[in-house]
């Protein structure tokens, strides 16, 4: 499993540093890498740190935190299913640089908004950021 971690704060005071903090004590969840996004908006500061442990996409196009278009996303887990759901987005014209179940909740997420998650079948927590809504999903699956 992936170590993540994240930040909102209103008042704006944290730093990159102290999301690269929060985010480096879960070496032992993600020993092949790490990244880091820190964002400011008008109305706060906003962090997504990710450690990875690399299971599905060995490659560095699967790192997190992920884009794509305007979203961010750190992601923990595993979706069992994202093969199939990869498929069916296909068919409905999206198109994918990796092979990570990442990108696919991504997709996923353009697609069919919150309700992406009645199609999922794994363990996860997903946490994304809309840049163009300043808004922030956080999600997990419904036995975790």
């Amino acid at each position: 499993m992936c170590g993540i971690a994240g930040i909102i704060d209103f008042n704006k005071k944290s730093t990159l540093e102290i999301l690269k903090e929060c985010t480096d004590i879960l070496v032992h969840r993600g020993p092949d890498g790490s990244d880091y996004e820190f964002l400011e908006t008008d109305t706060a500061q906003i962090g997504l740190g990710h450690r990875r442990l690399s299971i599905i996409d060995l490659s560095t196009a699967a790192s997190q935190p992920m884009w794509y278009k305007d979203y961010c996303i750190i992601f923990n887990g595993e979706i069992y299913n994202y093969e199939e759901i990869k498929k069916n987005l296909q068919e409905l014209g999206h198109h994918f640089k990796t092979h990570s179940d990442t990108e696919v909740i991504l997709h996923a997420w353009e697609q069919w908004g919150q309700q992406m998650l009645h199609h999922f079948i794994g363990m996860f927590v997903i946490v994304i950021y809309d840049k163009n809504a300043h808004k922030i999903f956080i999600a997990r699956d419904r036995a975790g």
